[in-house]
């Protein structure tokens, strides 16, 4: 069964009516009680679902998305699907796309079964995508939330879509190298869609130059901690502080501002200390925790940053301004290998932090634009600003086309053994 054309406050006025267990039986959400779920704007079903289960936290991953999501919606409906309240209420003010929580296993199953929703989308491999991926009728395809060369880019877990969007060759090697009895065909390549959006200026005239320094969080382990924040930030921005007519902005991850790592807690407040203290005596820095970074780009004349996507989307973007990269692990060696774009980049680590710095103006002259836009190339194919969102919405379209004929000639063949034992 399918959605009605109902407006939204319609279907919850339908929900907590007292005929509230017969509506969602016919709404194809089960029987939990009322208090299991928010619907909010959603007039048709739709044809494709976007799923999160995270919390708040985790926003960005899927903030970042809307803006093509939205495209892709003119084209084949879109739904997103919470697991969290807080997360859905979070999104209400941010698209104007239907959305829907269910909170219980059971009810995410019914939703998906009496739906003819063609195709799942995933921005991230949170544990609870098991629980989608149960539904066998729609096809599932991860497209996560960015492109990087951290270890957490590439899990087994592909193994689990039928299909993985990636920006371009960097990505397919990455899975090829690292996956074993992976099938390499479930890669497909569609740019970096997130970065077509153009944004308003985020920042005042300035008469001199803008650096970002624009440090990535901790991780969840060891293994994928690339932040610089407590071993270099506070040496970084005092030296950037230092340079004349320079402007820094200070855009770290959306999870050091709640870091409950002692070192990244201690260095974020006290790097925003001292922006303050220097503001006060009329410098105009920035520290923005929180908002759109993409957003400052066009404004900045150099970025640092850490193994991350903020890194790539800048080469994307502008591959002719400078782009430093830093190594808490002091292994250039292993960085060339496992992040190549530190190969056509400054790398600020313990051994060279000290000479860079003290010279780096010299060093971002020395830096070339053509070797950028090579390295671009690698991880992005040929695609420019604006391509990769129409590529995106055709391979979407082409996996929709095909999953319907596959659905139709499955139950054709399932009608038809049908027949056949009954004659």
């Amino acid at each position: 069964m399918k959605f009605k054309n109902w407006a939204g406050d319609q279907v919850r006025a339908a929900i907590s009516s007292t005929t509230g267990v017969k509506t969602r039986k016919w709404l194809g959400l089960g029987t939990a009680t009322v208090a299991n779920h928010e619907i909010d704007h959603i007039p048709v079903a739709g044809d494709v679902i976007v799923y999160f289960s995270d919390l708040p936290n985790k926003a960005y991953q899927l903030e970042q998305w809307l803006p093509t999501l939205e495209k892709l919606n003119e084209v084949h409906p879109v739904v997103l699907v919470f697991r969290k309240v807080p997360t859905m209420r979070y999104f209400r003010s941010r698209s104007h796309l239907p959305k829907i929580f269910v909170r219980r296993y059971d009810d995410l199953v019914t939703l998906y079964r009496f739906n003819d929703f063609k195709l799942c989308l995933y921005v991230n491999n949170g544990v609870a995508n098991f629980q989608s991926l149960s539904a066998p009728k729609p096809l599932h395809v991860h497209i996560n939330h960015g492109e990087s060369d951290k270890l957490s880019m590439v899990s087994n877990q592909a193994k689990a879509y039928d299909k993985v969007f990636v920006a371009g060759p960097a990505a397919v090697e990455r899975h090829k190298s690292v996956l074993l009895d992976f099938d390499a065909s479930r890669l497909l390549s569609v740019g970096r869609p997130q970065l077509d959006s153009t944004f308003p200026r985020q920042l005042p005239p300035f008469a001199g130059r803008t650096i970002m320094y624009a440090p990535t969080w901790e991780g969840e382990n060891d293994a994928n901690n690339y932040t610089s924040i407590d071993i270099f930030g506070v040496q970084i921005i005092r030296a950037l502080a230092a340079l004349s007519e320079t402007r820094i902005i200070y855009k770290p991850h959306p999870r050091i501002a709640t870091s409950t790592n002692n070192g990244v807690a201690r260095a974020h407040a006290e790097i925003i200390e001292i922006l303050l203290a220097l503001n006060k005596d009329g410098a105009n820095h920035v520290a923005s925790p929180e908002g759109n970074i993409i957003a400052f780009f066009q404004q900045v004349e150099g970025l640092l940053t850490d193994v991350s996507s903020v890194g790539l989307d800048f080469l994307y973007l502008h591959p002719e301004k400078p782009l430093l990269l830093t190594d808490r692990a002091d292994d250039l060696a292993r960085l060339h290998r496992e992040a190549p774009v530190s190969r056509v980049c400054p790398v600020i680590s313990r051994s060279s932090i000290e000479g860079i710095l003290a010279t780096f103006d010299q060093t971002v002259r020395a830096t070339s634009a053509k070797d950028r836009r090579e390295m671009r190339r690698y991880y992005f194919g040929d695609q420019e600003p604006g391509s990769s969102t129409p590529a995106f919405i055709t391979a979407i379209d082409s996996l929709i086309n095909a999953r319907t004929r596959q659905l139709a000639d499955h139950e054709n063949h399932g009608s038809a053994m049908t027949s056949g034992e009954t004659e």
